[in-house]
C-alpha cells in the first residue's frame, strides 16, 4: 500500500487548493482529508466514524492546519506527541496564522515545520510541493529504515 497524506482542513477552498497543488506537483501519495480536529484525533484512533479503519496504518505525513473547529491544531499535536503510535509522524503546522504564540507553541509542541500558506496559487502550489518532496521522497522515517 502505497504511504498516505492526512490533510487536516476546515476550509473547503483551502482543501480543494491542497489537493490541487498535490496534484499539479505530481505527487501521487493518497491524501485523506478530515474537517476538525476530533474528526483527526478520530481517525488516527480508529474510532468513531473511523471504527473499523486500521489504526495501525498509519499517515506518512500529516499537514495540520491550526485553526480547527472542536479541537484545534495545537491540541491534535499535543494529542499525537503524547501517544506513542503518532508520536514519530512528521507534522507539518500549514496555516494562515503569522502570531508568533502559535509558532512557537507549535514548535514546544512538536511541530517538525511550520508554513504559512501563501495567498497567490501559484506560489502554494510551489510549497506544497516542495514540502511533499521532501517528507514523501527525502525524508527517511523511523519506521522505513531497514
Amino acid at each position: 500500500m502505497k504511504p498516505f497524506v492526512l490533510l487536516v482542513e476546515d476550509n473547503p477552498d483551502d482543501e480543494m487548493l491542497t489537493l490541487l497543488a498535490f496534484q499539479e506537483s505530481r505527487l501521487a501519495n493518497p491524501i485523506e482529508v478530515v474537517r476538525d480536529g476530533v474528526e483527526a484525533i478520530e481517525f488516527l484512533e480508529g474510532t468513531g466514524q473511523y471504527a473499523g479503519r486500521d489504526a495501525s496504518r498509519l499517515p506518512q505525513l500529516v499537514l495540520l492546519d491550526l485553526n480547527l473547529p472542536r479541537k484545534n491544531g495545537l491540541q491534535v499535536l499535543e494529542w499525537m506527541r503524547g501517544r506513542e503510535q503518532t508520536r514519530l509522524i512528521p507534522v507539518v503546522m500549514l496555516t494562515t496564522s503569522n502570531q508568533e504564540r502559535d509558532l512557537l507553541e507549535s514548535y514546544r509542541l512538536g511541530v517538525n515545520s511550520y508554513v504559512r500558506k501563501p495567498v497567490d496559487f501559484q506560489q502554494f502550489q510551489q510549497a506544497i510541493g516542495q514540502l511533499g518532496m521532501y517528507w514523501l521522497v527525502l525524508n527517511q522515517l523511523p519506521w522505513t529504515a531497514t
